[in-house]
């Protein structure tokens, strides 16, 4: 307070005890009072308006009579004291009862988090006894390593034990079941693990999650055994809810009750299965050159390279598409002898070992054999002539490798292939050869179309192709009219000039879109063209009774009637250039009577790779040999 308001204020309380002064300061007050109530209830401005003007009124006389501005009595009047005390009492009281109960809050929030921490320590302490209890309990009867199979011991029940992955259907719920195959993948999730098994051409789901019989240790067990180590899986076969992705058996899973590993795989993995898995992006061609080098890596969508494929081909054909190609070869084989022994044909079994260093002048593989100059078989064509010609078996064939000493880098040539070869006595025509060879390859390839579905899937997943489009009266056409079709496409094409890889690609297609078959025969090749062995034409000595048969453009079999005349032998071999004393052998076999006769060589490799529609003829062959591979 100034001054100044300090010596006004004994003046202002002397006057305010001036009657008329009360009576002022009470009317006043009324005043304001009347228009507090009248704003509280919202009344109009024009009713209380009156109240205002007459208090302003009164205000203007009091200030005249006082000499200073009216102010309302103050509340710190004497009943200020007793008032706040009041009022502090009151906020005292609930304050307290506000700490009060902020105090019961925390002491409740508290006495929780003391329980979650009892509860936390209870369950911490019967996860410790539990693991302990699971590391002094022997598990090993429920999964771990096994130990190693060395024909110890035998069950009764012995192989029908275990259950072949393909054969598990939802037909099969609820039973107990053993499978064993390769580990494809494995994860964990939360406390669970997820494991895909596979054998062969097949995948199952195995699950497991921890329980009372399925102890932590396990889950994180299943987990670590390495990629492609050898499992067996027990446990019940269910059917879940929704078809499991990435697996053949979608319809299934086992719930896991025992999980053992068979073989651990302890080296680390050259390339994932998953690339090797991986589809073909881009068609490569079938025809041409085919670099080692540029094979060997990746691609850019991560397939792996055919090179590095081969050098780990045990690995490698562990794919579908790889364990399908092998199993439709052996098929092929399958229905090769059984189509030729229903026809009368007997199996036969021809040396690979021959004398001298060379077999007619072509490129062989030499050796010493005890001192003498010896070669490798390029074909079992003398021995197989020998048996059926001359040896008066009539009907034979044989599946065995063939070894060509050709540097050729090519995407269809090998150093060494199987060979299908057949030789037959014929009666006037060698027709009587092609009506045998042509319901020989329609035997197969119906037999396949039947028999190797889910196989032929497999490989299309990975390798696209279309099927082979073939009649069930095989095509036969002579090699003029494969020449002049040819020109009539506009291809240069002499009807006496050997045909290229190239033309042969662009008959194929002709033939397609003319005759809709990807399959056919084509005869009377030129003679000069052919082996020195070849029976010539009798109608046109530039000809030959020979010929050859085709999947997909390209040759799969070459054949001919044989010359079983000695003397006609040795001219033809004279006309080669062949010195006859180094055939001796082969000439002599016919001086003793001979059946007229003619046959063919089939490729096995390539077989399966036309009509699979595969780029590469190493693909088809499982260990394969060119010129710079020889292992594994």
């Amino acid at each position: 307070m100034s001054a100044e308001e300090a010596a006004a204020t004994p003046a202002a309380e002397a006057k305010a005890e001036d009657p008329a002064i009360v009576e002022l300061t009470n009317q006043i007050a009324s005043l304001a009072t009347s228009i507090t109530e009248a704003k509280k209830a919202k009344q109009p401005k024009d009713e209380w308006d009156p109240f205002l003007q007459q208090m302003l009124a009164l205000k203007l006389q009091y200030k005249e009579k006082t000499g200073n501005d009216y102010h309302a009595p103050s509340k710190k009047s004497e009943s200020k004291k007793p008032k706040g005390e009041a009022t502090q009492a009151a906020a005292s009281d609930k304050n307290k009862e506000k700490r009060a109960k902020k105090a019961a809050e925390k002491a409740a929030k508290e006495e929780k988090k003391r329980k979650q921490r009892e509860e936390r320590e209870r369950r911490e302490r019967e996860k410790l006894e539990k693991l302990q209890g699971a590391a002094n309990e022997d598990w090993s009867h429920v999964f771990g390593d096994a130990p190693m199979i060395q024909s110890k011991t035998k069950s009764d029940d012995g192989v029908d034990r275990w259950t072949k992955i393909g054969n598990l259907t939802k037909d099969m719920e609820g039973k107990e079941v053993l499978v064993r195959g390769f580990l494809h993948t494995s994860r964990g999730v939360g406390k669970g693990a997820f494991v895909l098994l596979r054998s062969s051409l097949y995948t199952v789901q195995c699950v497991a999650f921890e329980s009372k019989e399925i102890p932590s240790a396990m889950i994180k067990y299943m987990t670590g055994v390495p990629v492609e180590s050898i499992v067996d899986v027990y446990g019940t076969l269910t059917v879940p809810e929704k078809p499991v992705e990435g697996a053949t058996q979608s319809d299934v899973e086992i719930q896991v009750s025992k999980y053992h590993c068979v073989h651990k795989a302890t080296a680390a993995m050259p390339f994932q299965m998953e690339d090797a898995c991986r589809p073909d992006l881009v068609k490569e061609t079938d025809v041409g050159a085919y670099d080692h080098d540029a094979n060997k890596t990746a691609d850019e969508g991560g397939r792996v390279g055919q090179e590095t494929r081969l050098d780990h081909r045990w690995i490698d054909l562990r794919t579908p598409a790889n364990q399908s190609i092998f199993r439709i070869q052996s098929m092929v084989c399958t229905l090769f002898r059984e189509y030729l022994l229903s026809q009368n044909f007997i199996e036969i079994h021809t040396p690979k070992l021959l004398s001298g260093a060379s077999e007619g002048g072509a490129d062989v593989f030499t050796l010493d054999y005890f001192g003498k100059p010896a070669c490798l078989s390029m074909s079992p064509q003398l021995h197989k002539q020998m048996a059926a010609a001359c040896g008066g078996f009539e009907r034979v064939f044989e599946i065995g490798p063939v070894f060509r000493a050709e540097n050729s880098n090519t995407r269809r040539h090998l150093c060494e292939f199987t060979g299908l070869d057949l030789e037959m006595a014929i009666s006037e025509h060698y027709d009587e050869v092609l009506d045998v060879l042509g319901d020989l390859f329609v035997h197969i390839f119906d037999g396949l179309k039947e028999k190797c579905g889910q196989e032929l899937e497999r490989v299309r997943e990975q390798h696209g192709f279309d099927d082979l489009q073939y009649l069930k009266k095989t095509l036969k056409i002579d090699y003029a009219t494969g020449c002049k079709l040819l020109r009539e496409a506009g291809v240069e094409q002499g009807d006496y000039d050997d045909l290229s890889t190239e033309n042969e690609k662009k008959l194929g297609d002709i033939v397609k879109a003319k005759y809709n078959t990807d399959f056919y025969i084509m005869d009377k090749y030129p003679l000069s063209v052919r082996p020195f062995y070849t029976m010539p034409d009798p109608n046109n000595p530039k000809l030959s009774n020979s010929y050859d048969v085709f999947i997909r453009g390209q040759e799969i079999l070459s054949g001919a009637q044989r010359v079983h005349e000695p003397k006609l032998i040795e001219e033809r071999a004279r006309a080669w250039g062949i010195d006859v004393e180094t055939i001796a052998s082969y000439v002599d076999s016919f001086r003793n009577g001979a059946l007229p006769h003619g046959g063919g060589g089939i490729g096995l490799e390539r077989v399966i790779m036309l009509y699979l529609g595969l780029p590469n003829i190493r693909k088809s062959s499982m260990f394969p040999r060119d010129p710079r591979r020889i292992c594994p």
